[in-house]
């Protein structure tokens, strides 16, 4: 299954609205090594990247997200539903 699928089965967001306008990118200094945007188009690349970057991770960076796009994408959820697969990778 590909990341987006994943995305939107776990959250209900669909990742492909997003437009790569890169109006989300949030600044949270020494928290994010891949900024949203980039983490929205991995996603729709399906780069197994967005699963181990240190921005899914970052507290500082899921409180950032909300709000930040202007398409009405909840990046907050998708963050979310990327560490949940994140995990269950790991541990499966």
């Amino acid at each position: 299954m590909t990341l987006r699928r994943i995305v939107k089965n776990t959250s209900g967001q669909d990742v492909f609205v997003c437009q790569a306008c890169y109006d989300c990118d949030v600044d949270v200094p020494g928290e994010m090594d891949i900024p949203l945007g980039i983490l929205v188009q991995l996603i729709l690349q399906d780069d197994e990247e967005a699963l181990q970057s240190r921005t899914l991770w970052s507290d500082a960076v899921l409180d950032a997200a909300r709000g930040a796009c202007k398409r009405g994408l909840d990046l907050q959820a998708v963050l979310l539903a990327l560490r949940d697969e994140s995990n269950r990778r790991t541990k499966g």
